[in-house]
């Protein structure tokens, strides 16, 4: 594989555990994690990330899941594109979508957090200062216990990519506040590692390029599932 005829594209938090690994010359690009509260909008972010590079690259990889659908409708522009076969990045944290299943099977009401996640506040946690300021602490934190309410343990993904004392103090912390069982549970590289030296087997959507996402293709899980 020619590094130099290779681009990421990539969320923030995923771009965080693939940075390691990117071997000398690997072009990438990050794109705020802001855009997932918007799947319409970070479909378009991602086409036109995609098109401004049409025809300068073999191949494009993106650090992306199906994220609510927000792939669904990418159109690969003048080179191909390798998606992981995931939901989201929990299951990349986690190193494959089999470890994903592997947990939402035994512990279905998980809240997943990892540093990125922390660090840019897109979570229920995020709102507890604004529901104090607006109603009170009582009524903040009974309010996110709703909001929590479907929700039994708060996992805390140790991918081993960073210093993970300052996060785990923040997770037990909202674990105790909202009575959540908080444990702490290992993350995998593997994923990512296979995402940008390959083989893209199984784990992957590959678009040719002119070809567009679609659902059936994520779907047709094959030996992964």
């Amino acid at each position: 594989m020619r590094t130099n005829r290779t681009l990421v594209i990539a969320c923030a938090t995923v771009f965080e555990e693939m940075a390691s690994h990117l071997p000398a010359g690997m072009q990438y690009q990050v794109l705020e994690f802001g855009l997932h509260a918007n799947p319409n909008r970070l479909r378009s972010a991602l086409q036109e990330a995609i098109d401004a590079v049409s025809g300068q690259f073999d191949r494009i990889l993106l650090g992306y899941g199906l994220c609510s659908r927000a792939v669904e409708g990418i159109q690969a522009n003048g080179c191909s594109l390798v998606i992981p076969r995931v939901h989201d990045c929990i299951a990349i944290f986690l190193g494959s979508h089999a470890a994903y299943c592997d947990q939402s099977g035994s512990e279905p009401g998980t809240y997943y957090l990892t540093k990125g996640w922390i660090e840019a506040g897109d979570m229920p946690f995020a709102e507890y200062d604004r529901l104090v300021e607006k109603y009170g602490q009582e009524k903040a934190i009974y309010l996110l216990k709703l909001m929590l309410a479907n929700y039994k343990r708060l996992a805390l993904i140790n991918t081993g990519q960073y210093a993970i004392d300052r996060y785990r103090e923040y997770a037990r912390s909202m674990a105790e506040q909202f009575d959540l069982r908080y444990e702490e549970i290992d993350g995998s590289d593997a994923l990512v590692k296979k995402l940008v030296h390959g083989p893209w087997d199984e784990d992957f959507v590959i678009l040719q390029p002119g070809e567009t996402f679609r659902l059936e293709q994520f779907l047709d899980w094959g030996s992964a599932g």
